[in-house]
């Protein structure tokens, strides 16, 4: 099984012109040659394989986005080079969206007037879809989500749940090798999102395409995804499987803590419970207070000191309604190495047969 998109020491830097504040820097701004060039994307190497999921994460402004975007042809990489299904993208553009479907969050590519049926007959004739092949798919979009229910109604009508389950579909449509789903399930109930998790899961094993998925809802990714890639200001720094991520942090547990009343926790209030701790249990230093909705959440690191030290401290510190102990959160795992934990490996140059065991478990 070979790669299907294949990224070789890519970058992209944008050129970004110097703004001045004020009218008379605008005027001057104008004329101006003074220029600074951004990173959006530095040395970046990766291969996905045929029918593996992945999610592709990072902060905003982190470059996931150009990272599609070069991906899909829309931008042209400064360095390094890009094969999509053996292709350079953004030097064929057109047979490259032959084979590739896209959603980018909440930009709907169906025809907002129209009912839904006639988009879909549409992007048939754009992308020059064979009768039996357009039948067996409608067939199969039917069976799965019910889709013969939405034809007749204006894309303009539907709600968000309704129009991105159809541009979903819509992406897959002409079976393409490989589908972008940018943010696919934002601002969606919690009904809908599960609905449509397991469409893409489907989707992905039936037809064994290729997805690349971005998004900010660790939800997503644990239900979707075996393999993950992190970027971080442009730079890759994971790309493993989850449960490998974990592992580095499987010494960490969360204790909550709910108190009586309905006292605010303020970040006053956190720091004298943090040096209040110390006092009490000097191997504490490198606890993490939070709050959770009321509870006061407090991240241990159990290698460095037991938990149950922390509780015993804190029974003296102030009174406990209730308590619990959690593992900790994929969430919380990524959030950690956003904050730059030390711990966290190097990416890995993955060989064919490491992405194949990715792909299929």
């Amino acid at each position: 099984m070979g790669s299907i998109i294949e990224m070789d020491n890519v970058s992209k830097v944008f050129r970004v012109l110097n703004r001045h504040p004020g009218f008379k820097g605008t005027v001057s701004d104008l004329f101006s040659r003074d220029y600074k060039n951004i990173e959006a994307v530095s040395h970046i190497s990766m291969a996905i394989e045929e029918g593996e999921m992945v999610g592709y994460l990072g902060p905003n402004g982190a470059g996931k986005s150009t990272t599609i975007k070069m991906m899909t042809g829309i931008l042209e990489p400064t360095d390094g080079r890009i094969l999509v299904n053996g292709r350079v993208p953004y030097e064929n553009r057109t047979q490259n969206a032959q084979n590739i479907g896209v959603v980018f969050g909440q930009r709907t590519q169906l025809w907002w007037s129209l009912p839904v049926i006639e988009s879909f007959r549409i992007l048939k004739e754009m992308y020059s879809i064979p009768d039996s092949v357009y039948k067996n798919n409608m067939a199969m979009f039917d069976q799965l989500v019910g889709v013969s229910e939405l034809y007749n109604k204006p894309v303009r009508q539907m709600s968000l749940g309704q129009r991105t389950l159809c541009d979903i579909l819509a992406s897959f449509l002409h079976d393409p090798r490989v589908v972008f789903l940018d943010e696919p399930t934002i601002g969606l109930d919690v009904s809908m999102k599960s609905k449509i998790r397991d469409l893409i899961s489907v989707l992905n094993r039936e037809k064994n395409t290729t997805v690349v998925l971005t998004t900010h809802d660790m939800g997503d990714v644990e239900a979707l995804c075996k393999r993950i890639m992190i970027v971080d200001h442009g730079k890759l720094i994971y790309d493993d499987s989850i449960q490998q991520l974990k592992q580095f942090f499987g010494s960490y547990r969360t204790l909550k803590i709910l108190m009586p009343g309905d006292a605010q926790i303020t970040d006053e209030k956190m720091e004298k419970y943090r040096n209040d701790l110390l006092a009490q249990c000097p191997d504490s230093q490198n606890v993490v207070f939070g709050t959770d909705e009321e509870w006061l959440t407090i991240l241990v690191p159990e290698d460095q000191v037991p938990l149950m030290n922390i509780l015993s401290g804190m029974q003296t510190i102030l009174p406990i309604k209730d308590m619990r102990i959690e593992e900790i959160s994929t969430e919380s795992v990524i959030r950690k190495i956003y904050e730059g934990d030390e711990r966290i490996p190097q990416p890995v140059e993955r060989t064919g047969a490491a992405a194949g065991e990715a792909a299929g478990g």
